[in-house]
Parts: structure tokens; sequence; C-alpha cells
């Protein structure tokens, strides 16, 4: 949900996502209100780039409500606007996706949806190539996987550091690169501090292994 009480959660999940899923409401004032000075729409695009979230889907939601229902100029309007919008934050709208959908139906999720015939689909153009498809499903399968740098040294920004009761001390951040797992011997910097750590959490789970893109706290 994109209330304000929860946009410290939405942080934490973008900071480690590679691929934004932005859905746009398409209703009468829903969309204005989104893309207002201070709106959701602009606030969530704004967060994903600056978190490094390099590819975004544009998801134009609750079709069903717009004047008429399923309305192409509407569509058209928002894609208009939205591109424009994700343009001056950094993004390439040539690259992102845009689909109309009706969630609550299903509509152009996973199947065309026979309400818009005039929908023939999306299609992005970025370096590595072209992807063009019909549904959004379509639009997350063309999202490019990132290379993960796992044969790099261990290097692991913090976000904060626990001081837990009964276990100790707990570092929490993301693995830029390398690998983290129980057993290893790291340095922290800037006191050249030497350690061997113990564990290895994430969302309260023991790993065996963190890798490039992973927000954990391990026990040193």
């Amino acid at each position: 949900p994109g209330h304000r009480d929860f946009i410290k959660n939405m942080i934490t999940g973008t900071s480690q996502a590679d691929c934004a899923v932005l859905i746009v409401a398409a209703g009468t004032g829903e969309f204005e209100a989104g893309i207002s000075k201070n709106g959701q729409t602009r606030e969530h695009a704004l967060l994903a780039f600056t978190l490094g979230v390099k590819q975004l889907i544009v998801g134009v939601n609750k079709m069903d409500s717009t004047e008429p229902p399923y309305s192409e100029p509407r569509f058209e309007e928002i894609k208009k606007e939205v591109s424009s919008y994700i343009k001056k934050i950094g993004y390439n709208p040539a690259a992102v996706a845009f689909v109309p959908i009706f969630g609550w139906h299903g509509d152009n999720m996973l199947e065309p949806s026979t309400k818009m015939p005039w929908f023939k689909g999306w299609a992005v153009e970025r370096k590595e190539g072209k992807a063009d498809g019909k549904t959004l499903i379509e639009a997350l399968d063309a999202i490019l996987p990132p290379s993960r740098p796992t044969d790099k040294p261990l290097r692991l920004p913090f976000q904060d550091v626990y001081k837990i009761g009964g276990i100790g001390t707990v570092p929490v951040g993301r693995v830029e690169t390398g690998v983290l797992k129980p057993g290893t011997v790291v340095t922290f910097a800037p006191a050249n501090i030497t350690t061997e750590v113990k564990s290895v959490e994430m969302h309260h789970e023991a790993l065996q292994e963190a890798v490039p893109g992973d927000n954990v706290g391990f026990n040193v």
C-alpha cells in the first residue's frame, strides 16, 4: 500500500529490487492526484530511480473506471504524462512497458483482454535488444536479469547496526559484491577491525550464503 505510514517499508523493499512495477490508477481524479506535486506516483517513481532500480514497468490500472470505461484516449493521456515525468527523473520511456490493466478481473494481466481491442500491445527498446508483448506478465518476463558480481571481493555498506541482547552485534545492509557466509572473516572499515561472521539472516531466516542484492543482517 502506498500510504505515507508505509513509505519506510517501500524504501526497504525497493532498495533491493531490480525492477519496479509502477501502478497508476486510471480513474478520473485518481491519476491526477497521483501525478500532482506531492502525489504518490511521482514519489514512488523518484524513490525507485534514486534507490538504483533501473528497470521500470507501468501498469495503468482500473481501466474499467475511465470515462467511458476502457478508454484508449485516457490510456494514451496517462502514458504521455507519466513518460514525460519519468524521463525527467532519469528513466528512458522507450525502455518502459505501459500496460492498461484491470487487476480485479485480470484484464491484460496474464492474458490479453477482450475489453481493450484497441491495445495492440507494448514494445520496448533498449541497448540489449527489443521486446514486445500484450500482458503485464510478459512485461515482467522481459526484464533483463542483472549480473550478480559474486566473483569480486565482499563489499557490504551498512544501513544500521543493532545491539541485540543475548545475540550481540548485528550489522544490517545490502551485499553489493562478493558472497557473505557464516564463518567468513570480515574486516570493517574505517576502524580496520577483523572478526568472524557467526550467522547470516534475511527476513528472520538463516541463510547459508548472501549474494549481491540481498538485504541481510549478520551476527559478529
